[in-house]
């Protein structure tokens, strides 16, 4: 690849708008993934360095909800190890998957996501008051299977984040959110290790993209504070319509 000033301004906006969303309500990835495969950086590299990224910003996005009390804690505590190894699994499994391969599996898995996200919201939701064995068991499903498709491939597991803690485990749009941050930094973080032993991050991509990235997470977080869960229900399809575009764009233009 050839990184111009062109292509970096390029990467620097797509890394601050996946910031905002992701910091409101995930899948971020969903942005910054095919905008560094559009500039040119191999499908491992891409992964790699998105990792580096999201991981730095995710940290400032989830001390601002920290600090207005929009964090579960103990949903976090019993879930974080699962996160962890769920993505660490993953990303040792995406590493043994040939760079063309993983490109072609990019193309088809994200319009699989959208269609999930966007398919009607149950009504119905898990019960308010869950025994600690259910509760247990909810989180174990969520985290492992959330953290290991992070670790894969990533983008839209923020919102799957989201979303699997509003629904099976009841929380109100904007905690789930801030408590799916702790989650996502935990898969980040791990998927990051595993780049990083392998040597598949490009620091003068990365690095650059983390400070873009940690900007459109202070903003976007402090908006979701504010102004609640229908920023968060908006937002959410406002990524899943970028996703789209960017989608038809890129492989259908």
């Amino acid at each position: 690849m050839e990184l111009t000033l062109w292509v970096m301004l390029f990467l620097l906006g797509a890394a601050f708008l996946a910031g905002f969303i992701d910091s409101i309500a995930g899948g971020g990835g969903l942005i910054s993934l095919p905008a560094l495969l559009v500039a040119g950086v191999p499908p491992h590299m891409a992964l790699g360095s998105g990792k580096l990224m999201s991981t730095l910003g995710t940290v400032v996005s989830l001390t601002l909800y920290a600090r207005s009390k929009a964090v579960d804690w103990g949903v976090i505590v019993r879930g974080t190890a699962f996160a962890l190894g769920g993505a660490y699994l993953g990303s040792v499994a995406a590493l043994h998957v040939n760079p063309d391969v993983l490109g072609k599996i990019v193309v088809f898995i994200l319009p699989v996501i959208a269609a999930i996200v966007l398919s009607p919201r149950r009504k119905n939701h898990a019960p308010k008051e869950l025994s600690p064995l259910s509760s247990l068991f909810r989180i174990v499903l969520v985290c492992t299977s959330v953290g290991f498709y992070d670790g894969f491939l990533g983008p839209g597991a923020g919102s799957f984040l989201l979303i699997g803690l509003h629904i099976f485990l009841g929380l109100g749009l904007v905690a789930a959110s801030g408590t799916a941050k702790a989650f996502n930094l935990a898969s980040n973080f791990g998927s990051l290790v595993a780049f990083l032993i392998n040597g598949k991050v490009l620091f003068a991509v990365g690095l650059p993209m983390a400070i873009a990235n940690i900007a459109g997470n202070v903003l976007g977080s402090r908006l979701a504070i504010r102004q609640g869960p229908e920023l968060v229900r908006k937002v959410l399809f406002v990524s899943l319509g970028l996703l789209l575009v960017t989608l038809l764009w890129r492989y259908y233009g």
